[in-house]
């Protein structure tokens, strides 16, 4: 199956130009098997999700996307949020208690720029750093695939991941219709709920998969 994991819509998420419903049907007809939505600080409930589901003929499971020191960090399991939460140790313990799954958000961020990187030894200066950050180590999961992310970017994330030995999930972190189905996560077995999706990401059994090729008229990558 074939699940975008990072997504935005308006209201709740004011830097998003669509709406939920045109997220879901923009989905579908991108072929996507199921999408989640991960507003900023912000929850859907599961029974506003279940109605999209029946509305649009397309899973849909809700998320979000927390701000914290560590970066942005998407949750799935939670339900609201709580002061705190910016405190990736609280939001650990948060997780943990409730049987959530917490995924670090384009992790390049912060981590790694571009310009400078075309020295590889800078660069790997900026892997070592990184990999050195002990809160990136509270994560179940990395975003090792975002579709805003550029090329180098999301190969920094891959490489970030492949020393961490955390799952690779991907999403397209959209915020307009066009961004849709650029990355999503290839899950080995069938998702027919948010209790599914958890225990799939935990047991590791994720893909990242750049679709943008695919849009492009080449096959779908793995990142």
């Amino acid at each position: 199956m074939l699940i975008d994991l990072h997504n935005h819509t308006y209201p709740k998420s004011d830097d998003s130009f669509m709406s939920a419903d045109e997220l879901v049907d923009a989905a579908r007809l991108a072929g996507l098997d199921g999408v989640c939505i991960t507003e900023h600080d912000d929850f859907w409930s599961s029974d506003d999700t279940a109605d999209l589901t029946r509305r649009h003929g397309i899973l849909v499971l809700p998320g979000a996307e927390i701000n914290t020191d560590a970066g942005h960090v998407l949750v799935f399991g939670l339900r609201r949020y709580r002061f705190g939460m910016h405190k990736p140790s609280f939001l650990r313990a948060e997780a943990d208690s409730l049987g959530a799954v917490l995924i670090a958000a384009h992790p390049y961020r912060r981590r790694y720029l571009e310009d400078p990187a075309r020295d590889p030894a800078v660069r790997a200066e900026m892997l070592e750093r990184a990999i050195a950050d002990p809160q990136l180590r509270l994560f179940d999961a990395v975003e090792s695939c975002n579709g805003r992310g550029s090329l180098n970017e999301n190969r920094f994330a891959h490489d970030l991941n492949q020393v961490l030995g955390r799952p690779g999930v991907g999403g397209s972190d959209a915020h307009r219709i066009q961004q849709i189905g650029t990355a999503a996560t290839r899950f080995e077995r069938r998702i027919t709920s948010l209790e599914d999706l958890i225990a799939e990401i935990r047991a590791g059994r994720t893909t990242a998969v750049s679709l943008a090729a695919a849009a492009a008229g080449s096959p779908a990558t793995t990142v």
